[in-house]
């Protein structure tokens, strides 16, 4: 069965959540401030209250506060930390993350701005219509002023208050609630050129129209001009809105000097009323609601009365148009007793469709039922649609890409979690045909040549400890210990290229106290050589205790080793039989390396004598035996005290270094010639080393074997025992 997918390791397991809290709070900084500030609240907040106020107790209190702020700042750093490393963990939240952060926050920050800036730019145009509405009210207003001076100006003087009620009568269809004054003006306000006219002479103001919205007013204040005033004002209703600030009545103001000195001027107030909310409606498609003063309105001048309660205007309802929502036009009006703008709120309903529907109705259409500007803004929709589709398109195709892109990735990380657990038979499933396809393939792959490695290597190891027991066993058939041979020193090594080797070396206890001493070289390197070098052994003790004669022993030894060695295999060695009392050795060569013999007694100019009796190695199969017959030969060697013989294999004369070059026999003659003079292991050692130095760094082609005997004393006497035989 599957093993579980490991756990994420940004999550603690709740043991570790223990250990990470107590860790917190006794190993770092921030768990430590925490802890003293809360012991030293807690411990000034007992001591203020058993002792009282000490100066003492507050320094500490105030020390503890500032520790639990720092704690509580570097908890916060801490826990934030935390939290972006779970948060962005995994890939998949790194890729939506980014996505979101470069693909669709800016697509909504464009929205967002747009939707701003034409909701600005609606807002600032509805507060131009209703200004433009207003302003033409006022208009009207000061031409109704105009008319109604002129009137008074050139009527009786007993027939005013007539006029203005007729004016008055004549423009309260148009404007419903109009209501007309004439108040007198101070003496030598204005300074007219023209001649006075015969206009009633006026001590109090004459009113008409019912003047609901505040009283006429007594006077004219001084900031208006003697060229006429025509504005917005707006007085406190003296109700609470739902905003909790004040409404306010609007109405505009027209004033009216004649052009001739007289001492009156004429003032019009038009109330903002629902007729004239409608007609501004009808105008500008914007809806008018009620009105509010963002400060206080300071009393007109002389307004002691009492207003009128009530007022002119009903708030409209609007009605057949939802797609309005409410807005704020920000205007002004002029405080008539200051004559300075303050500021005046008036909520409205706004309807972009409408707005646009009446701006465009100047264009003309081309040659359809839609204007250029219609066209325009169809166009225009169907740009926001497309936008709308791509980007909700491009969010569903990162979400995907990310699903797809963090699944792989998770695949993947859930197979190296396998592999780090040893489970190299795990297999990531290929979901797409592509790069994070191939990515998975690839790990396959490589999980596949993990696991044939491994195996290869458990072979390998196998094969490595079958052959450290062989090296062991053929090691154990060599000779062991010290080689004891009476009258001569003898030392001898071999050093096998490879865990095991085909060179061999013994010396064999004879009858009649005679010692034989063998050298052979196996053809080949490794376990096969290893293994005829085996079967040797065992062939030459059988033969050595048979044939007293070197060569009768080669001659059987090639009869018997021909029938079963490998026709392309063949053996090479030198046996000797060496008789301590007489002296003497007799010794065959069966094609090895030959001899080295150094004279002690001589000349001064002694060299190393080779000894090279003919002979032909052993197993070739080319007649049954009368060539190697023919050739080989036999040799006696009588010895004194000092002499020094050596015996080696091919891998000592054909050792060879980094360029090629072997290191040969003159050179190993010259070497003995030299040193034959030190003591017989450091002679042995010598020749090792000027060999390694030869060497070098180039590796081992060949096994190394050498035998090394010296004649220490005249042969023994005849009771001497014969040594124990170490070989196996």
């Amino acid at each position: 069965m599957a093993s579980a997918l490991p756990p994420d390791p940004s999550l603690p397991t709740p043991r570790s959540r223990v250990d990470a809290v107590r860790d917190f709070f006794l190993r770092t900084f921030a768990g430590r401030s925490l802890v003293v500030g809360l012991l030293l609240k807690g411990a000034t907040l007992g001591a203020e209250a058993a002792l009282g106020p000490i100066a003492i107790i507050r320094i500490l209190s105030t020390f503890g506060g500032l520790c639990l702020v720092v704690g509580v700042v570097m908890l916060l750093y801490r826990l934030a930390q935390s939290a972006r490393r779970r948060l962005l963990w995994r890939v998949r939240r790194k890729l939506i993350l980014s996505y979101i952060f470069i693909g669709f926050v800016p697509a909504i920050l464009i929205v967002t701005f747009f939707v701003l800036f034409g909701l600005l730019l609606f807002s600032n145009l509805s507060s131009y219509l209703i200004r433009g509405s207003l302003n033409d009210l006022a208009e009207e207003a000061a031409y109704v002023a105009r008319t109604a001076t002129l009137e008074v100006e050139h009527g009786a003087p007993g027939t005013v208050p007539t006029l203005l009620q007729r004016r008055m009568t004549a423009d309260s269809t148009l404007y419903p609630g109009i209501s007309i004054a004439i108040v007198p003006l101070a003496p030598g306000r204005c300074a007219w050129t023209g001649a006075p006219t015969a206009a009633p002479a006026l001590s109090v103001p004459v009113a008409a129209g019912p003047w609901l919205h505040t009283t006429a007013p007594p006077f004219i204040p001084p900031w208006v001009t003697c060229g006429g005033f025509a504005g917005v004002l707006a007085y406190d209703a003296g109700v609470r809105s739902t905003s909790a600030q004040d409404t306010a009545d609007v109405v505009v103001r027209a004033v009216a000097l004649p052009e001739q000195a007289s001492g009156f001027a004429v003032v019009v107030d038009i109330p903002f009323s629902a007729v004239v909310k409608s007609r501004v409606e009808a105008s500008t498609g914007l809806a008018i609601f009620e009105a509010s003063l963002n400060g206080q309105v300071a009393p007109t001048v002389a307004e002691t009365a009492v207003r009128a309660t009530g007022s002119a205007d009903a708030v409209p309802t609007v009605t057949g148009d939802a797609r309005r929502f409410p807005w704020v036009a920000l205007l002004d009006h002029i405080n008539w007793a200051t004559g300075r703008p303050e500021p005046l709120t008036m909520k409205i309903g706004l309807s972009v469709p409408a707005i646009y529907e009446h701006l465009s109705a100047s264009q003309a259409s081309l040659g359809g039922a839609r204007s250029f500007g219609d066209q325009l803004l169809f166009l225009l929709f169907v740009i926001a649609g497309l936008f709308l589709v791509i980007e909700a398109g491009a969010l569903a195709m990162g979400l995907a890409l990310a699903r797809s892109i963090t699944g792989s990735v998770h695949e993947l990380f859930a197979g190296t979690e396998r592999v780090r657990q040893g489970d190299f038979g795990h297999r990531i499933p290929v979901l797409a045909n592509d790069q994070l396809g191939e990515l998975a393939d690839s790990f396959n792959l490589m999980t596949g040549s993990i696991e044939d490695l491994l195996r290869q290597a458990a072979e390998k190891k196998r094969l490595e400890e079958e052959m450290r027991l062989a090296r062991e066993i053929q090691m154990s058939l060599l000779p062991r210990g010290p080689l004891l041979v009476p009258g001569l020193t003898v030392s001898a090594m071999c050093v096998p290229a490879r865990e095991v080797g085909g060179d061999y070396y013994d010396i064999l206890p004879l009858p009649d106290g005679r010692y034989g001493l063998l050298i052979a070289d196996v053809s080949g390197k490794g376990m096969s050589a290893a293994l005829y070098m085996a079967e040797l052994k065992g062939l030459i003790l059988s033969l050595s205790q048979i044939h007293p004669s070197p060569r009768d022993l080669l001659l059987n030894a090639n009869r018997l080793i021909s029938e079963h060695l490998d026709s392309r295999s063949f053996i090479t060695m030198t046996y000797a039989v060496i008789d301590p009392a007489a002296a003497t050795m007799t010794y065959a060569r069966a094609g090895h390396t030959p001899l080295m013999f150094f004279p002690r007694d001589g000349d001064a100019d002694r060299r190393v004598q080779i000894l090279a009796p003919d002979g032909m190695v052993l197993g070739l199969r080319i007649d049954r035996g009368e060539r190697f017959e023919a050739l080989l030969t036999e040799s006696s060697l009588h010895f004194g005290a000092g002499d020094l013989l050596v015996l080696f294999t091919d891998g000592i004369s054909e050792a060879m270094n980094e360029h090629s070059e072997c290191f040969g026999e003159p050179r190993l003659a010259s070497l003995i010639e030299e040193h034959a003079h030190l003591p017989f292991e450091e002679l042995r050692e010598r020749i090792l080393r000027e060999i390694d130095a030869f060497v070098g760094g180039a590796p081992q082609h060949d096994d190394m074997t050498m035998i090394l005997l010296k004649v220490d004393d005249p042969a023994p006497a005849a009771d001497t025992p014969v040594p124990e035989n170490k070989a196996a």
